[in-house]
């Protein structure tokens, strides 16, 4: 059986995953350009990890900047099955607490379009099915994980997605709250998309830092708080994703192996040479 491999996007804070051992640094060119940055490759106890800090090392890219196809693309050449993605996110309801961890299982898209948020076109039609956007199996897992690790753990719930990088206005602070979403961020859409074009399965652990703008006896949200609540989430977020790790290895029994089943739609003797070429690692086995 072949060895399972987990990847980690790491978000605002976590740049790094210092108890991986046997380190290597892993730089690809995918056809989709360069990803944010060198692939950290190394293991976590017997587990193989891919670590990859999503906006980079010093954090250079803003979200609209970061290179999400390559991101996704370079984890599926490198083995990787399972995402586990750690998102600094806002909350907007009052019993999600600064320092509570979130699962969601669902997203909310309300990003301007900027972002490339799908392998398919030039010549090949894909329409993937998207309902539970996240690895229910997974997200159970990690969920269960962040309790042993001692977090205050919300699992389910919806992240709404903005293009950023500023932090929403008030007005659309309470608008959002008025849908009943529960946690809000800017970048975890279009990764979970891409996520589920190369079949891989993908989970959010959201790091509750701030009540947005909406909660005013709370006070504004301000990037110093963030990364105060930032720096002390960080190693809690490495203790689940060890809880986790041993959990998730072995065969995938989810659908998502499966995404790409039926879902393209381009007849095969009309797909460009090129097209068929820059995406076999995604379709070979579609």
């Amino acid at each position: 059986m072949a060895q399972t491999v987990i990847g980690v996007i790491g978000g605002s804070g976590l740049y790094a995953m210092e108890e991986l051992r046997d380190v290597e640094q892993v730089r690809l060119q995918t056809p989709f350009g360069e990803p944010s940055d060198a692939y950290v490759v190394g293991y976590l106890g017997d587990v193989k990890m891919v670590f990859l800090p999503r906006h980079g090392r010093g954090h250079r890219l803003l979200p609209s900047e970061v290179p999400y196809r390559a991101n996704i693309y370079g984890m599926k050449m490198l083995g990787v099955e399972r995402i586990i993605s750690v998102s600094a996110v806002g909350s907007m309801k009052e019993e999600i607490a600064p320092g509570d961890i979130v699962i969601p299982h669902q997203f909310f898209d309300r990003t301007s379009g900027k972002r490339a948020g799908t392998f398919f076109g030039n010549g090949i039609c894909a329409h993937v099915q998207f309902a539970d956007p996240v690895c229910l199996d997974m997200a159970r897992i990690i969920a269960d994980a962040a309790r042993s690790a001692g977090a205050n753990v919300h699992e389910g719930g919806t992240y709404i997605c903005i293009e950023g990088p500023m932090f929403s206005t008030r007005a659309e602070s309470r608008i959002f709250r008025s849908w009943g979403v529960d946690v809000i961020g800017m970048t975890n859409l279009p990764e979970a998309r891409l996520a589920r074009e190369a079949q891989l399965c993908y989970t959010t652990v959201a790091l509750a830092t701030d009540y947005d703008c909406w909660y005013e006896e709370h006070g504004d949200v301000s990037v110093e708080a963030v990364l105060e609540v930032v720096r002390k989430n960080v190693a809690m977020a490495q203790k689940i994703i060890a809880t986790a790790a041993a959990q998730l290895v072995g065969e995938r029994r989810c659908d998502c192996p499966k995404a790409l089943r039926y879902a393209v739609m381009t007849d095969d003797s009309c797909i460009p040479a090129a097209s068929r070429e820059s995406l076999a690692l995604l379709i070979g086995d579609a």
